[in-house]
């Protein structure tokens, strides 16, 4: 029996989009995937991004939530490191 996927959109912000070079990442997740554990992929993609795991908030379709949150398919998701600037 084969686990269902999902697909989300990742936009990605400051230090995220730094490592990235990007602006934006499609993914593929198993379903019951939070979106703490978004962060963590990315995180493990690029290490230099640990710094950022516990001050990053999230958001869900212009929603901020908690880290605990199940993604849905095609949600858009929103990584949120403390930004700095004027």
């Amino acid at each position: 029996m084969s686990q269902s996927t999902i697909t989300v959109k990742v936009k990605l912000f400051a230090a995220y989009q730094e490592a990235y070079g990007l602006p934006e990442l499609i993914l593929d997740f198993p379903d019951g995937t939070t979106v703490s554990a978004v962060c963590d992929r990315l995180i493990s993609e690029h290490p230099e991004l640990t710094q950022w795991r516990d001050l990053t908030r999230f958001g869900i379709n212009f929603t901020l939530v908690e880290p605990d949150t199940l993604l849905q398919n095609n949600d858009e998701v929103v990584l949120i490191p403390p930004v700095s600037g004027g």
